[in-house]
């Protein structure tokens, strides 16, 4: 019954693009990139329209998450596609976001999902935490990689290249659209109020506490490959210059999720903040009352939140409203950005 419901929503999304004919599937493929920064190795899915020639199978899904149904290494479709990278969250993962791919993939896109060193799942280690000014690198390094790639750069047009970012990875999805760090306004805002989320997030990965790292912060990573941006709930706004935000020309969609829950952040110094400092004609901003900050990750089982729980008291509210609502919330969320990306 949910996969029918998932079927049905992201049926709704064929007005959106373009439909394709039966015989297509979702193909998937891992990459990983491969330049001078190797001591930086930074791996993920792909996932495009593929043909229906090798055999579709559910993955990544387990006792909490639903999972998507795709084809490894299937042949992709020919054509030009346009490219979507997803950058995920605070100790997220390259999977958080699959059935955005699912959604975008159905309508031609071909989509990059990466695990950032230092603030993934099974990436921790703390001095590449501390070098957060690599997590827009990081997205950069994946389109260059996949323009060179011998198989999917004759996929991709180069003219509609795009990202969706959700918590850290729309912070870092704002810092590639040219939002800048403001070192001594941070070093303000928290001597001022040490609690404050970005303070507690530094102290916790020793973010700029050096003048080099500082400067390294500060510096401008945006990529002007990337035609627009969807940024999905972000957290960090504080932490930019915003003159520089009311500089940035890349189109912007930003999400907020004003429902309650654990992981909320608070609108008004985060994604209200952000669209107030962004040039309005190239911004739009919604804010369905549906959404949880935890709603951009993927569907729950009807055991997930029991398990979470189980797991670790209070994480069961990850999976909360995670199975019929976030459904529903994925539809909304995908038919947004996918005509944003048509008419940014």
């Amino acid at each position: 019954m949910k996969r029918l419901l998932h079927i049905l929503s992201l049926g709704m999304l064929i007005a959106a693009g373009q439909a394709h004919a039966d015989d297509t599937v979702m193909g998937w493929q891992k990459f990983k990139v491969s330049d001078a920064q190797t001591e930086r190795p930074v791996s993920g899915l792909i996932w495009y329209p593929a043909h229906d020639d090798t055999r579709v199978t559910r993955i990544q899904s387990n006792g909490v998450w639903v999972g998507v149904d795709a084809a490894k290494k299937a042949t992709p479709l020919a054509g030009t596609h346009p490219l979507v990278v997803l950058s995920h969250g605070m100790y997220g993962n390259e999977r958080n976001q699959n059935w955005l791919a699912e959604a975008l993939v159905s309508q031609g896109y071909i989509v990059a999902s990466l695990s950032h060193p230092g603030t993934s799942t099974w990436l921790r280690d703390p001095d590449d935490a501390r070098q957060l000014w690599e997590r827009p690198r990081d997205v950069s390094r994946v389109i260059t990689h996949l323009l060179d790639d011998k198989t999917f750069a004759p996929l991709i047009d180069p003219e509609r290249i795009f990202m969706g970012g959700h918590s850290l990875g729309g912070w870092t999805a704002v810092w590639l659209a040219g939002g800048r760090y403001d070192g001594a306004k941070v070093k303000a805002d928290c001597a001022a109020d040490p609690n404050d989320l970005i303070c507690s997030i530094g102290d916790m990965w020793n973010i700029a506490k050096t003048p080099e790292d500082v400067q390294a912060m500060e510096q401008d990573l945006s990529d002007s490959r990337i035609k627009a941006i969807a940024v999905f709930d972000l957290g960090g706004t504080q932490t930019f210059a915003f003159d520089t935000l009311a500089a940035v020309q890349t189109p912007l969609l930003v999400v907020g999720a004003p429902k309650p829950s654990m992981g909320s952040l608070d609108l008004n110094r985060e994604s209200r903040a952000l669209v107030a400092a962004l040039p309005k004609a190239t911004t739009r901003y919604i804010e369905p009352t549906s959404l949880t900050h935890f709603d951009f990750l993927g569907v729950c089982t009807e055991r997930g939140v029991d398990i979470l729980e189980d797991e670790v008291t209070g994480d069961g509210e990850l999976c909360e409203g995670g199975t019929d609502e976030r459904i529903a919330d994925h539809a909304l969320i995908a038919n947004a950005v996918i005509d944003f990306f048509a008419n940014p």
